[in-house]
């Protein structure tokens, strides 16, 4: 029932509505596993896991209609450009859905202080940012209040290691998007995660400081999501052009075009965000 309260086509007209859906979408999800799992001692091992399940199941509806909508419209364009012009809007409806999640997920670890909560979040963040002592920063950061965690990787070495995750997260969502058009929201979801479990590490668990942690890791972050975005976008559509037009068909091929000039604007953007990240997020940001 509460996935269906909110009709995704109100949000056709306005990208911005998203940021409320991914805002409440993301809060229940929070809230329904700290209140229902939080006593068992199974299920609540994967309670990361589950809170990312939970705000995908309610996402879908949207994630669906917009990328049916979007094939549709593909179907009759081409060109870079216009490629670009038409899936815009797309792109930033799901950017709003993104923010929503990471601001509702940010708000409520620091405000339930469980840090199992995002266990496995914080695994990933201490895996890509403490490789060399994995156990030490999951247990620094897994209580409240937590200590900040740097690497020590020269910039080369931290870029290409940036930029090589980052593309086989694209990969993964490329997978996702076309076994299961609306499958690359769980991608998406979880990055929200990680990076919510990385703004509350970095605030030291506190709320006053979640504008300048959102701003921490959202100077790069805004790129990278954007790809992760774009790189959905394109899969969903080749899966839906596959199922109504056939590979063969001329139409098809139009859409596989346009989805290989997404998926070569999704790796730009990866790019320019891996290099703000290694070199512009450092001069505000210790």
């Amino acid at each position: 029932m509460i996935e269906s309260i909110i009709n995704p086509k109100r949000t056709d007209k306005g990208p911005v509505k998203m940021f409320f859906v991914g805002l409440v979408y993301a809060s229940l999800a929070m809230i329904l596993v700290k209140l229902f799992f939080a006593k068992d001692a199974v299920l609540y091992q994967s309670a990361g896991i589950l809170v990312v399940t939970f705000s995908v199941l309610f996402s879908l509806p949207f994630m669906i209609f917009l990328i049916k909508a979007e094939e549709e419209e593909d179907e009759h364009i081409e060109g870079f450009f216009s490629v670009w012009k038409i899936h815009k809007d797309a792109v930033f409806a799901f950017m709003w859905l993104f923010l929503g999640f990471l601001v509702a997920f940010s708000f409520w670890y620091i405000i339930l202080k469980d840090s199992n909560l995002f266990n496995a979040q914080i695994e990933t963040y201490c895996t890509i940012n403490s490789p060399g002592n994995i156990e030490g920063c999951i247990l620094k950061n897994s209580e409240f209040p937590a200590d900040k965690i740097t690497g020590g990787a020269t910039n080369g070495a931290r870029f290409m290691s940036i930029l090589s995750n980052n593309v086989y997260v694209m990969l993964f969502t490329l997978l996702f998007s076309l076994i299961f058009g609306a499958g690359a929201i769980f991608i998406l979801a979880w990055n929200a995660s990680v990076i919510a479990a990385a703004v509350g590490i970095f605030t030291d668990k506190s709320i006053s400081g979640i504008p300048v942690g959102l701003v921490r890791y959202m100077i790069h972050g805004v790129p990278e999501i954007t790809a992760y975005f774009v790189t959905a976008l394109a899969g969903g559509m080749v899966g839906i052009g596959v199922i109504r037009n056939g590979v063969a068909n001329r139409t098809f091929l139009r859409i596989f075009e346009n989805a290989i000039v997404l998926l070569f604007i999704a790796i730009l953007f990866l790019v320019v965000g891996g290099v703000m990240e290694v070199y512009l997020t450092p001069l505000f940001f210790s």
